[in-house]
């Protein structure tokens, strides 16, 4: 499924909507000669025009463009700047669809009001065949990658998500972090056994002959947005060309020019072969630095305090004025008549919903996604918006054959608005609750928002005790790349600004809760080893944090790792850990104790899944002594011809045994049926 104004972009150089035409945009094209500074070879201007039919719609042929077969071009549209906060002069800007785009090559600097921010990267194309066919500036010819066999994808109930940034560091022969950008090529290496760290090589995780992803046993790797950011080799919440694979994450050092496309696309690939579905994160609510505020501010951007009395600018569920942090609001609410880039013809449309989808559809066309996470969905502001988004990425994945349960459409709102579920308007939210409750538990403490322990633990375990319906709804985590502020560290980090020096155990019991709930599990790249913060522990800025992979290779971060990828396996594999089935068959509050433990899966059935929790100091006396126990008194009858197995430390537990182990402070033990 390809949005209409992606097939017009094959034979013509067209734009959008553009605001001011008095003064016809213009295409400048030539193309990348090298140099200090790279500059535009053989530099051509045409006057675009509108295309028949389509008033709104400018461009001109590309065979009118006096192109050589072959050649890789690059290039800008001129406009009449539409910002209300520039003077109205023109402007070279990039294309707003561009599918790549080239940061080595800038447009000319403009004086004041306009800075460094308003110079635009090129645009990039190769015409070939008389077709003007998406490639990364070197000329490698953008391939689309292939979907995931039906086989090799797990179903939302039976995922387990990575999410990993793009920055991360390593630490030198001094002791102190380096902070680096992990490309696609870096990530490939996390994957693909055989690939080869361009950044980090030498770190343990990304040598050649591992893959920390297969090791670790998750089936779905999500990046933060790898849409083209205007900051350099940082994390992409500024969001400047939406249409672009990001310019620095295929653009590894020693490289002589980008290579976005290809690099993305062989990750893609490699994640599919091995059975790891790709989900994007995408930033909906704003953009940075990008083109369309100087093509067209007014129809597709809102800036609040230019106009307090737009309903545009308020956020949804009542939590006052949209923040854009420092970009451009998108506008969602205003309609307009003209051509519509998705489906074609002329209609009443928003233009800024229509571009969002066109983008849509370029992205899970070309790099066949599993999965959507929308960044901050109450500052997107308009929740029409939201469900139509998510009704068409659903419509073209069913049109690729892709089976509903292996796709997802999720939000991120750490307010956690249950009505966008309840009205259908997304398949899951971020449980921000999760990561609140479990922290406390951790501590031994009562959440803030619950009358007792008791209960923080069993909403934190079941999350429709929380207002979701079903564990495909919810997706749990321990900690996210929003690092910022007090309780939000890397849990490494919490446990100790919480004066807890012996870290492991509390660890593990974290991950053993997170992986044994109602919901689906997501692993913050690092917290799977304990790592740490790198950028200061206390108030780290809000998602700058790094991934240290070299920390595996310490021996306690090692062994938790070990524990995570255990209990992953079991969580992937096991069916009672992805149904809803769930009942608490203990719960020891008495003389300092807080240990409960609970059921996961079909009363009776020989899928069971029993957790033992100790969120407590307490340990029974004697532990080491073979008379030493502690009895969980509603312990499930094991089935005929089956035993129990304790997945942690991978060990069968004799019958005469079972429900009667010693536990031990700030522990979890978590067992499985299995067969004699």
């Amino acid at each position: 499924m390809q949005a209409h104004l992606i097939e017009i972009k094959a034979t013509a150089f067209v734009l959008w909507r553009p605001h001011h035409v008095a003064i016809a945009p213009r295409l400048v094209i030539g193309q990348f000669a090298p140099g200090n500074p790279p500059a535009l070879a053989g530099r051509r201007e045409f006057d675009l025009a509108p295309m028949p039919g389509h008033g709104d719609l400018w461009g001109i042929r590309a065979d009118q463009c006096g192109l050589a077969d072959g050649e890789v071009y690059h290039y800008w549209f001129e406009v009449t700047d539409s910002s209300p906060f520039r003077d109205g002069r023109r402007i070279l800007c990039a294309d707003p669809t561009a599918l790549t785009v080239d940061w080595r090559l800038l447009s000319d600097h403009l004086p004041p009001p306009f800075n460094a921010n308003d110079q635009a990267p090129a645009s990039v194309v190769k015409f070939e065949g008389g077709r003007l066919v998406a490639c990364d500036p070197g000329g490698e010819t953008a391939v689309a990658s292939h979907p995931i066999a039906f086989d090799n994808a797990r179903p939302n109930h039976r995922m387990v998500i990575y999410e990993l940034p793009t920055s991360w560091t390593k630490t030198n022969v001094h002791g102190d972090p380096q902070i680096g950008v992990g490309t696609f090529r870096d990530v490939l290496a996390l994957v693909d056994a055989n690939a080869e760290s361009m950044g980090f090589a030498g770190v343990l995780a990304l040598r050649v002959g591992r893959s920390h992803l297969l090791d670790l046993g998750v089936n779905a790797l999500e990046l933060l947005p790898i849409a083209d950011s205007f900051v350099e080799r940082e994390w992409g919440y500024a969001t400047s060309n939406y249409f672009a694979p990001d310019h620095d994450l295929g653009f590894p050092d020693g490289n002589s020019s980008p290579s976005s496309h290809a690099d993305l696309a062989a990750l893609v690939d490699a994640c599919h072969d091995a059975g790891i579905r790709f989900i994007v994160d995408v930033v909906m609510a704003f953009g940075t630095c990008g083109p369309v505020e100087h093509v067209n501010f007014p129809e597709f951007h809102i800036d609040p305090q230019l106009e307090p009395g737009d309903p545009d600018r308020w956020q949804s569920s009542g939590q006052g004025t949209r923040d854009g942090f420092g970009g451009r609001l998108w506008r969602y609410g205003r309609p307009a008549t003209g051509y519509d880039p998705v489906a074609g013809g002329i209609s009443t449309i928003v233009p800024a919903r229509q571009l969002m989808k066109a983008c849509l559809l370029r992205w899970m066309s070309q790099f066949s996604l599993d999965g959507i996470r929308m960044d901050s969905v109450n500052n997107v502001a308009n929740w029409d918006f939201v469900q139509e988004y998510k009704d068409l990425a659903r419509r073209a994945w069913a049109e690729s054959g892709g089976a509903p349960d292996r796709f997802i459409v999720v939000g991120e709102e750490l307010s956690v608005p249950l009505e966008l579920l309840t009205q259908g308007r997304l398949d899951g939210l971020w449980n921000e609750d999760f990561k609140r409750i479990v922290r406390n538990a951790i501590l031994g403490q009562a959440d803030d928002e619950e009358p007792s322990f008791e209960w923080s633990v069993r909403k934190m375990i079941d999350c429709r005790l929380l207002g979701f319906r079903d564990g495909a709804q919810a997706v749990n985590y321990v900690g996210s790349h929003d690092v910022e502020g007090f309780r939000n560290e890397r849990l490494f980090d919490f446990l100790r600004n919480n004066g807890v020096v012996f870290t492991e155990e509390r660890i593990k019991l974290a991950f053993a809760c997170l992986l044994t709930a109602v919901g689906i599990p997501m692993i913050l790249a690092g917290d799977e080893f304990a790592d740490e913060h790198d950028l200061g522990v206390v108030h780290p800025p809000k998602q700058r944090d790094a991934v240290n992979f070299g920390r595996l290779e310490d021996p306690f971060r090692r062994r938790i790792f070990d524990y995570v990828a255990r209990l992953v396996k079991i969580r992937t594999t096991s069916p009672a850990l992805s149904v809803n089935d769930t009942e608490f068959i203990h719960v020891d509050l008495h003389d300092g104790k807080r240990v409960l433990a609970w059921r996961r899966g079909a009363a009776g059935s020989e899928h069971q899944v029993v957790v033992v929790a100790n969120f407590s100091d307490f340990a029974t006396a004697n532990a080491a002594s073979s008379s030493a126990e502690y009895r969980v008194h509603n312990w499930p009858p094991t089935p005929p011809g089956m035993a129990w197995r304790e997945v942690t430390q991978d060990r069968l537990v004799p019958a005469d045994w079972v429900g009667r182990e010693p536990i031990f402070p700030w522990e979890a033990k978590v067992y499985t049926l299995t067969s004699e």
